[in-house]
């Protein structure tokens, strides 16, 4: 069975695909430093990942996404994987990838003296490594930026072309046929890095994530911290373009947090109501479909309506009225989920006879069908 795991890191990312034939796919990176003690209420990160990849035999990921360079998507990950470029981010315990994925954004994007030495820096330099190296990523748009910082290299876009995924085509690493999987890259298009002013939420990638098991297939909508404007846009290109299929889920995640900046400019009162394309968008949902916010959890009290940063209330109540008008099984929040003392992974489990979410193991260590839903033939 292919597998999704959904960590618990607060108001962060991090997911894993792992396919049937033992690949594995990471999504971004948050390890919360105070979750080493492990008494939660965030995932102890690290550990679970190196625990899970030493329990498979393995010290690598076939592949790791970063959707977009925020703290919360790589929070402490240079402690933790293996860079190509820096021989201080190599030896010991460290993690390998066997290849990179990022948006052009990452690789383009100006940064300032005082940030040389964060995360995102290094990060940038591994990505700019392995272009320059011609193996080991995938980048995600071809903007003109790009071609200008290839030249300044002495480098071609053609020459490098065999590592650009351009928005609206399927990503050749995986194929359904011999992984069960297809990657279809719905963003960045490139005018949100060539005339963009936002190199990271505005930016970011954003999936059809197209699974594949027996006979049956599944759609999961997989979205970085884009904004409704974003959203508004893939909707209307895919269905220009012929790709709508492509915007059909059962499982969606939800962008940044739970933040309503993902559905409207406007928060609303008491619910959050959607601008036209991310409405149809939501409206995509099949029967029995799942909605994931990776976030803290959601309280329903007065100060919670009034709250600036993510999760919102509002937005939450709007996933969870259309999650119902499409007949979907349920919205569910990472941090809600896992149990404080003892932190687990939300995880799906895609086989041939439907979706599955596995309960907490908490107590008892045994973990079991929670709910299903009717699987659609390929």
């Amino acid at each position: 069975m292919h597998k999704i795991k959904f960590y618990p890191v607060g108001n962060g990312d991090t997911s894993q695909i792992v396919l049937e034939n033992g690949k594995r796919i990471l999504l971004d990176y948050r390890h919360v430093k105070s979750s080493e003690d492990n008494k939660g209420p965030e995932i102890n990160l690290c550990q679970t990942l190196r625990d899970e990849l030493a329990d498979d035999d393995r010290d690598y990921f076939d592949v790791v996404a970063f959707t977009h360079g925020d703290k919360d998507h790589i929070e402490n990950s240079t402690e933790f994987f293996w860079f190509e470029y820096k021989k201080e981010f190599q030896g010991g315990d460290r993690i390998k990838i066997n290849e990179l994925w990022v948006p052009a954004a990452l690789i383009i994007e100006d940064l300032t003296n005082d940030t040389l030495s964060t995360e995102i820096a290094f990060w940038r330099q591994e990505a700019r490594h392995r272009l320059i190296k011609g193996s080991g990523i995938k980048v995600f748009s071809g903007p003109d930026k790009l071609k200008d910082w290839l030249e300044s290299k002495d480098l071609t876009v053609e020459s490098r072309q065999h590592l650009i995924v351009h928005a609206g085509t399927v990503v050749d690493t995986f194929n359904s046929e011999n992984d069960g999987i297809e990657f279809f890259s719905h963003s960045p298009f490139v005018k949100q890095v060539d005339e963009g002013d936002d190199l990271r939420n505005g930016a970011a990638l954003v999936f059809n994530v197209r699974l594949k098991s027996g006979t049956e297939i599944y759609d999961y909508f997989c979205v970085g911290d884009s904004d409704c404007s974003v959203l508004e846009d893939i909707v209307s290109i895919s269905k220009t373009k012929g790709n709508e299929d492509r915007l059909e889920w059962d499982l969606y995640s939800v962008p940044h947090h739970c933040s309503h900046h993902a559905l409207s400019p406007e928060k609303g009162e008491k619910e959050t109501y959607p601008i036209a394309g991310v409405k149809e968008l939501l409206l995509k949902g099949r029967e029995g479909s799942y909605v994931l916010c990776s976030s803290n959890e959601i309280a329903d009290n007065h100060a919670a309506y009034e709250q600036k940063m993510p999760p919102h209330i509002q937005a939450r109540h709007c996933y969870e009225n259309y999650n119902n008008q499409v007949c979907g099984c349920r919205v569910i929040v990472t941090m809600e989920e896992s149990p404080e003392a003892n932190p687990q992974p939300v995880v799906f489990k895609f086989e041939s006879h439907g979706v599955y979410i596995e309960a907490m193991a908490a107590a008892s260590g045994i973990s079991y069908v929670a709910s299903q839903r009717t699987p659609r033939a390929g």
